[in-house]
């Protein structure tokens, strides 16, 4: 399971980093903690005056960085494809979200180059079935 310094996350400007950085939020895994439960959130999103869709996203990112191949480098895309945790990326088909993923790149980021191959996007839902498989024991 991957841990990520929050700089690494995508969607975190500075300011928020500061905000939970000063809350005892380092890392991923930290945030992933600290937001467990939608009750957590929504004190988290109190506690630093925000709003609680930001803590959902970060959370969210949070745990698909956890995916070894997915990290934080592909978290974002992952999200932005329509697929907002490990158990969700577990139980999809490569086939439906590999194509949601080229369009979220060609459509949003007008890019194909740097869109994942269809393997690629299979490696991610094997690990994170593992994942899964590994919290359940």
């Amino acid at each position: 399971m991957q841990d990520w310094p929050l700089e690494q996350l995508p969607g975190l400007n500075l300011e928020q980093q500061k905000l939970l950085k000063a809350s005892g939020i380092q890392t991923t895994l930290q945030l992933l903690h600290w937001g467990n439960t939608a009750l957590k959130r929504q004190q988290l999103a109190t506690d630093l005056k925000i709003h609680t869709r930001y803590v959902n996203k970060w959370v969210a990112l949070a745990d698909l960085a956890r995916v070894p191949d997915v990290g934080c480098q592909y978290c974002g895309l992952v999200l932005h494809a329509g697929v907002g945790s490990v158990q969700q990326l577990a139980e999809a088909s490569p086939h439906r979200l590999y194509p949601q993923i080229r369009r979220f790149q060609v459509a949003v980021l007008r890019q194909v180059k740097s869109c994942p191959p269809p393997s690629q996007v299979s490696v991610w839902i094997q690990q994170a079935r593992s994942l899964q498989s590994a919290r359940s024991l």
